[in-house]
């Protein structure tokens, strides 16, 4: 089961104090400090109350900047952002974690990125077109454009970047076969020596050719750019393990370059003078790996900037110290519950229904966490410009509905108050990860169950892997995810036509997913993502759950701090200023 963000997202990781790259918590995890009532008792209670929305309606400026610890007034050209430690696997595409993604993205440059609407637009490229047919793409690069080590980025790099991810041997995340470059197929498969549809017109220019349009190929073409003289030097078809020892000396054309790695503390960078948009402002930025409690570092003045749940207790109690910008966030990803679809009792969809019905979603993700959430039912964010609610069942909770179905679908009430059928009992085996979150879905989803007469089985992990490998295991009918940042609408709907979900097949679904990425006018994709989300919405092959309301912190004398819903810090971190 892949649980790993593609790279034509990775490119757009968000950076956060601890960033969840695949949360497994029993709502989505805002990776930091939040407010959740410390036992079950108190968060079933908590989950049943009125909901308090957060009053930050935009961005609050510091209000006594002078309050600022003296730890960080001393950092006077460092700025330090807390993240969950990454594996040190720094070459893009081999990413072994969202958490690796987080540093390769300081490290190097895109040819294209999102806008603030996801929506590609040029990067490292000064420009791009596409051919009428929406076959051909040509990508102008800067003429002066360099790697951090003064050598030029040419469009020989890139045509290697294009062949390296069609090796037959290459196992990464990054499927570039999907776009369908001419003779990449033939490439990969040995039967040529080159890709046909790559042609390199001069040092700077360079075009690609596909089999038929792909409304994702400038995010999947448009990625990092590797060095063909540093990470093609060892190059042969099919020999790909020379790149491992690459990956703790990365070499890219970013804001800044790796200084050094220290596992479990942090990862520190220095400024890239080579960097296209020109020298960025800070010349140390650090990654701290070190575990801690978010609210201290932050207070103390050991990080510049902390992500927490947007709960009205952590914006007053943010507002309280006076020293920090707080800016509203959300970002573009969306909670769900994985079913294992080939359990018998959940190949009927009365009974997937059923559990979306008699599961209180509000009072979890949003009345729980005072407002700082909203009740998902499609794949895909609010702040999608693919997203819509319109013929879309909000299954808001009616246990009597829920009954309804289960009775329909031949499930009684037994002896004992759990339901049978076939002399089977009705049970859920749920799978999520520790942490304060996972305690209210669990209380209030005990209670929910009970009253819909199903045994209600949850095992919680300390250690994400470890659920990740029960999942594998298929021992399991509930697993609680949330999707890394998604940058495509074909991104939230990739797991429904990919094999992600076993016992998931169908045809209109895969229809209506080509269709979406055979062309690349945004109304006519819109069109096709909603009928695809009413399917999904009716059938649900996953339970949908929540998207995340975030507020970031950051010390008040950074400047120019911006928040992409997605990209994260990425886009604005190189402009970042510490004012004196």
């Amino acid at each position: 089961m892949k649980k790993q963000i593609t790279y034509a997202s990775s490119l757009l990781l968000a950076s956060s104090l601890v960033l969840s790259a695949c949360s497994g918590a029993g709502t989505e995890s805002s990776g930091s400090a939040g407010t959740a009532p410390e036992t079950a008792a108190t968060a079933a209670e908590t989950a049943g109350s009125a909901v308090t929305q957060t009053a930050l309606e935009g961005p609050i400026q510091a209000a006594d900047v002078s309050k600022l610890p003296q730890t960080a007034v001393q950092r006077t050209d460092t700025i330090i952002v807390g993240l969950t430690d990454p594996s040190g696997s720094f070459t893009p595409y081999f990413a072994q974690s969202g958490y690796d993604g987080n540093v390769t993205s300081l490290l190097f440059a895109s040819l294209v990125t999102a806008d603030q609407q996801g929506l590609p637009v040029a990067n490292f490229a000064d420009s791009y077109e596409i051919s009428e047919d929406g076959l051909t793409y040509t990508f102008h690069l800067p003429a002066d454009g360099k790697f951090s080590d003064g050598t030029p980025v040419t469009s020989e790099d890139v045509a290697f970047t294009w062949t390296l991810l069609h090796d037959k041997a290459y196992d990464g995340d990054t499927d570039i076969t999907l776009v369908k470059v001419k003779g990449g197929l033939d490439y990969k498969e040995g039967k040529a020596d080159s890709i046909e549809g790559i042609e390199i017109i001069d040092p700077q220019t360079i075009s690609v050719t596909l089999e038929e349009p792909n409304a994702t190929a400038l995010f999947s073409l448009g990625g990092d750019i590797l060095s063909k003289t540093y990470y093609g030097k060892d190059y042969k078809f099919g020999e790909l393990n020379y790149i491992q020892k690459l990956h703790s000396a990365p070499l890219g054309n970013g804001p800044y370059k790796l200084d050094k790695f220290l596992p479990g503390q942090e990862v520190r960078f220095i400024a890239n003078e080579n960097y296209f948009k020109g020298k960025p402002s800070a010349e140390h930025f650090i990654y701290k790996t070190s575990q801690g409690d978010t609210w201290q570092f932050l207070e103390t003045g050991e990080v510049d900037l902390a992500s927490f749940t947007a709960t009205q207790e952590n914006v007053d109690k943010l507002k309280a110290l006076g020293y920090v910008d707080i800016l509203p966030y959300t970002p573009s990803s969306y909670g769900y519950f994985q079913l294992n679809l080939e359990n018998e009792q959940l190949k009927d969809k009365e009974v997937r229904q059923a559990i979306a019905y008699g599961l209180n979603r509000q009072a979890i993700y949003v009345d729980a966490n005072q407002g700082a959430g909203e009740v998902a039912n499609i794949p895909a964010a609010p702040i999608s410009w693919s997203y819509t609610s319109e013929g879309i069942n909000a299954y808001e909770y009616n246990p009597e509905k829920a009954n309804e179905l289960l009775d329909a679908a031949g499930w009684t009430v037994g002896a004992d108050g759990i339901r049978e059928k076939d002399g089977k009992k009705l049970s859920l085996h749920y799978l999520g990860s520790k942490s304060p979150a996972t305690d209210i879905f669990i209380a209030v989803a005990k209670e929910n169950f009970a009253e819909l007469g199903i045994d209600f089985q949850p095992e919680v992990f300390a250690d994400f892997n470890a659920l990740v490998s029960k999942v594998e295991s298929k021992d399991y009918d509930l697993a609680a995810f949330s999707t890394p940042m998604l940058t495509d609408p074909s991104d939230g709907v990739n797991q429904f036509i990919d094999g992600s979900l076993p016992g998931y097949d169908n045809p209109k679904v895969k229809e209506l997913y080509e269709k979406g990425l055979a062309t690349i006018d945004t109304e006519e994709r819109k069109a096709v993502y909603k009928e695809l989300y009413q399917i999904l919405n009716d059938e649900l092959p996953v339970i949908f759950t929540s998207y995340r309301k975030t507020v970031y912190a950051n010390n008040g004398r950074l400047e120019n701090v911006e928040i992409s819903p997605y990209r994260g810090i990425a886009a604005s971190l190189p402009d970042w200023k510490i004012a004196e």
